[in-house]
């Protein structure tokens, strides 16, 4: 399968620069798995394809402030540190610019030198393993001295930070939102739970794997990197009875789809616990546990496109994406809703 197949061209002022006022006014791309049919609708309009019975699920992880300036401890020179995921210990997995300025050995201030770190390895993607030194708390550190990251399509300075974290996050770990969960408010999940949906929430730390171009020629030669996830026994409990009595289970999200397919049996059962995916989803793979799933609209060419193609299949996407796309959607990380049922 060519990763060219999953290619499409997006005007430039269709990339959302800033989240829109209203959460919940985000526009809805409505797609009927089953019929040749797509609807026009407003985020809000989500209750109305909900069921009672059913189980939401969402993804609570927090966004990290990951971005950090160092200078360089010899030269004074200046380096971007990003975080990608803790190794143990005061060890992370980074990513530097510029990488000549450390290399193995190099050591890093931050701030006015409270916090430190030494390059102790290289990575077999260019990134560096730096091993960190402080008094006190590194999260604190962190929070002070870090930048909640937003993606590298997004040029207009975000005012509140806030708005690139959902309302509900609470397990500090990615290094990029779940965007399909923006759209949500407090007061509209509230009424998703007063119409008898079951409301669940895992945990999978997005890293910047998810979001890296696919370089291969065909599909199958890319390898996605390593997520962690988290998932309770009270929502492996919700999932599985909700799939013993033939009620649906939606995903909010990629991340949700992945950590449960990742976590799901071959009889469709999910096992609760703690673990790493690098499940792959592409065409031609059978879902275990989704029923329906809210997502964003994603980058061409990028393994998100691939997994909605895989639930609905490419064509009925990519002709969806055109449609978006002449109706003047917005789209990837502040832009606009696609309901798949």
């Amino acid at each position: 399968m060519r990763v060219e197949d999953f290619d499409y061209n997006l005007p430039q002022e269709l990339i959302a620069q800033e989240p829109i006022p209203n959460r919940d006014q985000a526009r809805l791309l409505v797609v009927h798995r089953g019929e040749d049919r797509l609807e026009h609708r407003i985020f809000r309009d989500l209750l109305g394809y909900l069921r009672p019975g059913d189980v939401l699920v969402l993804n609570n992880s927090r966004v990290l402030p990951a971005r950090i300036y160092a200078r360089r401890a010899r030269t004074g020179g200046r380096v971007e540190t990003f975080l990608l995921r803790p190794l143990g210990g005061d060890r992370w997995e980074v990513l530097v610019r510029p990488g000549r300025r450390a290399p193995v050995g190099e050591e890093l201030l931050y701030g006015n030198g409270e916090l430190q770190g030494k390059v102790i390895a290289t990575t077999d993607t260019g990134g560096r393993i730096i091993e960190f030194s402080y008094q006190g708390s590194f999260r604190e550190h962190l929070q002070r001295l870090g930048e909640v990251p937003l993606p590298p399509y997004i040029h207009k300075k975000l005012t509140d930070p806030e708005r690139y974290q959902t309302v509900y996050a609470s397990r500090e770990g990615s290094v990029a939102a779940p965007t399909a969960g923006l759209h949500f408010t407090r007061d509209f999940l509230r009424e998703i739970a007063e119409l008898g949906v079951q409301v669940c929430y895992l945990t999978l730390h997005v890293g910047l794997g998810t979001f890296r171009p696919v370089k291969a020629e065909t599909v199958e030669e890319h390898k996605m990197h390593s997520e962690h996830y988290e998932i309770t026994p009270q929502v492996a409990e919700a999932v599985n009875s909700a799939r013993r009595e033939g009620r649906r289970v939606i995903a909010v999200g990629t991340t949700v789809v992945r950590t449960l397919e990742s976590a799901a049996s071959e009889a469709g059962l999910l096992s609760p616990g703690e673990g790493w995916t690098d499940l792959f989803i592409y065409p031609g793979y059978e879902f275990k546990l989704v029923d329906a799933m809210v997502t964003n609209f994603h980058l061409p060419r990028s393994t998100l496109l691939m997994l909605v193609s895989a639930f609905a299949g490419r064509e009925k996407i990519l002709a969806a994406y055109r449609e978006a796309i002449r109706e003047g959607y917005r789209f990837f990380s502040f832009g606009d809703a696609m309901l798949i049922i």
